[in-house]
């Protein structure tokens, strides 16, 4: 059976993407996206290999567009001064709201079902490669937003921006982006925003906690 092109397998990838988002995972099934999709069950199995690789490449594919707007709502904030630090990790707190509006099933997957309840135990080789890959980008911006703060990029510094940048737009957006959605769409509202980035500014107000001797996120330069 000919293995579908590559937009089709994008395609896909959108199919279950909504279908995870709005069933959760248990409910997930290749026959459910052949029925969703008109894709075949044999055209799916031979296009990713594995139920699990699919759901592998689900969660990296929403992952991985969700950390290149962050890094790029980053890159957007001017750097003119000690303010444009905090200015940047309101930007990336920001980005799970700015997401839902361009990508609302992939964001509503983020938000709504945890990396392992996707995946489980045992994840094929490729896609822990691409989670690695993923990972080590995260505490790249991590690292990078800490040294714009504080000009250094200890593990206390880090577990503060990841308080501003996870924890927090988690807690503020989840009920939104989880909840009922209008035209397939979940709505953040500009409060929501506002609110946000209130609290974000009030925890980088404190002044930033004590390094750890011979504990630190990285070493060396970036």
């Amino acid at each position: 059976m000919p293995r579908p092109r590559v937009h089709d397998l994008d395609r896909l990838l959108d199919v279950a993407e909504r279908l995870v988002a709005d069933g959760g995972p248990e409910r997930f099934t290749v026959r459910a996206l052949a029925v969703a999709s008109g894709v075949s069950n044999g055209a799916i199995y031979h296009a990713f290999g594995s139920l699990p690789v699919l759901l592998g490449q689900v969660w990296s594919r929403a992952a991985g567009d969700f950390l290149d707007l962050q890094v790029e709502l980053v890159d957007a904030v001017r750097s003119d001064g000690p303010e444009s630090g905090v200015r940047a990790v309101v930007a990336a707190a920001s980005a799970p709201a700015v997401f839902a509006d361009r990508r609302p099933e992939a964001a509503r997957l983020l938000m709504g079902v945890r990396r392992e309840q996707l995946l489980g135990p045992e994840v094929p080789q490729e896609s822990a490669e691409a989670l690695f890959a993923l990972d080590k980008r995260v505490l790249a911006l991590l690292t990078r937003l800490a040294r714009g703060l504080w000009g250094r990029a200890d593990g206390p510094n880090v577990e503060v921006v990841t308080l501003c940048v996870v924890d927090l737009p988690t807690a503020v957006f989840r009920r939104e982006l989880t909840g009922p959605v209008v035209d397939g769409r979940p709505r953040v509202g500009a409060d929501s925003r506002e609110r946000l980035a209130a609290a974000v500014r009030a925890v980088l107000a404190l002044p930033p906690p004590p390094a750890h001797a011979g504990r630190t996120a990285t070493s060396g330069k970036e």
